[in-house]
């Protein structure tokens, strides 16, 4: 570790602060000693210290509050805590609350010039995981329009709290990558970032895969299972498609929540989580609390602060920078030229699949590439039955009656046929309405609608 690292040195004996403050000076630190946690808590207000050696007992406020301070105030930096050798336990309570290590009285130089390089050690390496983190899920948000610009900015002053987000976008929109970069900027760093997807597990595993069960806990449970929440622990979980979530996992959803404890299938305690939850969804949630196909007490609390992610049709300045990023890590370090032409047509088109479909555009664009030149005629063929592609869809529709009709009618005449189409088979239905199982078998609940179709 360089020489040039900051220490702040809170230590109310005199003769032991200058003792201190002598080994580490000679050893090439800029030392900063304080006699009180006061005056120490003031100085880190102003100085960004790599380091903090307190000692625990000290007059007014002590080395566990001082510690204790700033973590609240979000100081991350390594604390190193002074205790006598009988007072051992309270280091160790230090070390739980968030201490690096401790140093026993009377010092040892050897002893603390090892502890503090390791203590800096480990802050180099922190730092290097946070600019590695800073950069994962970034790369392919780009953000030259000033409405990405301006999602980005709500991202990066929401990191820092602990509130939960919900991240409403169209599929694939980049929701997944908002919550990385939230993650990212976020004290949570250096702890896990756990992403499920509600939608793609069947409504009976779901709430195994969220809270865990213990080994026996019921048929079939051969091994004992963390559950994402575990996995996340201390770090970010991401839950995607947040609104496929059925009612009854919504609950258990909600207890975790409030309480920050997970409630583990076969388990008698409740087990004690410490997660950020960001959540992410397509749908508009406030809709399905009023059809009563999510809570409303849940809808709140996920939705502390609300972020949408524009669909690129409403970005086009953000295309080109998008294009020039995805074949350059397409492309695997080969250059390609691409034709102003091909980018006007990228730039016209509506994009109803957004970031994911124009990835997927540009991979097909580097495959079929001759000569290190990316074509026109190797994109893909633009649908013309998307939402988002004029109305040409809607000319085959009935005229609507001028006296009003029935959604809830027009919705259960629609899975009445479906369900006929499909012979009662409620997957196929499922598949065939684009809806989740789960969803489906509570609309046929909901309406009484008899599985033989």
């Amino acid at each position: 570790m360089s020489g040039s690292a900051q220490i702040l040195l809170v230590e109310d004996d005199p003769s032991g602060r200058e003792l201190a403050e002598f080994n580490l000076s000679e050893a090439g630190y800029d030392v900063t000693a304080v006699e009180s946690a006061e005056e120490g808590l003031e100085r880190a207000a102003s100085t960004p210290f790599d380091l903090v050696i307190t000692d625990l007992r000290l007059p007014g406020m002590d080395g566990m509050a001082m510690l204790r301070r700033l973590r609240a105030i979000g100081q991350q930096m390594p604390v190193l805590v002074i205790t006598a050798y009988g007072n051992i336990s309270s280091a160790v309570e230090a070390m739980k609350a968030g201490a690096f290590d401790f140093i026993g009285k009377p010092f040892n130089r050897d002893h603390l010039l090892m502890s503090v390089a390791r203590a800096l050690q480990t802050r180099s390496l922190t730092r290097e995981v946070e600019h590695l983190r800073s950069r994962v899920g970034e790369s392919s948000l780009i953000a030259v329009s000033e409405v990405m610009k301006r999602t980005l900015s709500v991202c990066d002053r929401v990191a820092q709290s602990d509130a939960s987000i919900l991240i409403v976008g169209e599929t694939g929109s980049g929701k997944e990558l908002v919550a990385q970069r939230i993650h990212a900027r976020s004290p949570r760093v250096s702890e896990p970032f756990v992403a499920i997807n509600c939608a793609a597990i069947p409504a009976e595993l779901l709430e195994s895969e969220l809270f865990g069960h213990e080994k026996g806990a019921f048929t079939g449970a051969m091994r004992a299972r963390k559950g994402r929440f575990r996995q996340a622990d201390g770090g970010t979980l991401f839950l995607d498609e947040v609104a496929e979530l059925p009612i009854d996992v919504q609950g258990k959803l909600l207890r975790v929540l409030e309480a920050r404890v997970v409630d583990v299938v076969g388990r008698d305690a409740p087990v004690p989580v410490d997660v950020r939850v960001l959540a992410a969804t397509h749908r508009q949630l406030d809709q399905r609390v009023a059809s009563g196909e999510f809570r409303e007490d849940l809808f709140y609390r996920l939705n502390v602060v609300d972020i949408t992610v524009p669909p690129l049709r409403d970005r086009p300045e953000d295309i080109a920078p998008l294009v020039q990023h995805f074949v350059a890590e397409l492309g695997q370090g080969r250059s390609y030229r691409i034709p102003r032409e091909l980018l006007a047509e990228l730039e016209r088109r509506a994009w109803p699949g957004n970031v994911r479909q124009l990835r997927n555009a540009c991979e097909r664009l580097v495959l079929l590439s001759a000569h290190g030149e990316l074509a026109i005629d190797d994109l893909p063929k633009e649908r013309t039955d998307t939402p988002h592609s004029g109305d040409r869809s809607l000319q085959d529709w009935p005229p609507l009656p001028d006296d009003g009709l029935s959604l809830v009618d027009l919705e259960k005449r629609v899975i009445e046929r479906v369900l006929a189409l499909k012979q009662g088979n409620v997957t196929h239905a499922a598949q065939y309405l684009r809806i989740p199982r789960h969803v489906l078998a509570y609309r046929l609940s909901k309406y009484g609608i008899s599985r033989d179709g």
